[in-house]
């Protein structure tokens, strides 16, 4: 019964133990809220991280892309929360930028960035969303 406890007990210690850390890799710095209309209407609301550069915010989504990025897509127009305030924007794919991007995301986001690259692969190939506010 003993032993049953511990091959019960370990690996449910040991997700616990990765639940956590990905939770502390992915918002214990700045995260912005994206929303976004998914294909029946219903808004959609995805926790990222942000970066500024050169006076534009910019997301990043990786060479396989998400279904954040997919809505994105399909509708144009984002609104993102940030620091209180949500504002309507346009994005406009950044691939000659990823190499800045990423390498400012790391210094930004430190260890949580190579958690999440090591965990997903690689950031090769990761395309940098800038965001234009929406007219």
């Amino acid at each position: 019964m003993k032993y049953l406890l511990w091959a019960i007990g370990v690996p449910i210690g040991l997700m616990l133990v990765f639940l956590v850390v990905q939770t502390l890799a992915s918002e214990r710095i700045e995260v912005i809220d994206l929303y976004t209309t998914d294909e029946s209407g219903e808004m959609q609301t995805t926790r990222l991280w942000v970066m500024d550069d050169e006076g534009y915010q910019y997301l990043r989504v990786g060479a396989d892309g998400s279904g954040w990025f997919d809505r994105i897509l399909q509708n144009g127009e984002i609104e993102v929360g940030r620091d209180g305030i949500t504002a309507s924007y346009t994005v406009v794919q950044r691939p000659d930028k990823s190499e800045r991007i990423n390498d400012m995301m790391q210094e930004k986001y430190t260890w949580g960035d190579t958690f999440f690259a090591t965990m997903l692969g690689s950031r090769e190939g990761s395309i940098p969303l800038e965001l234009h506010p929406a007219n």
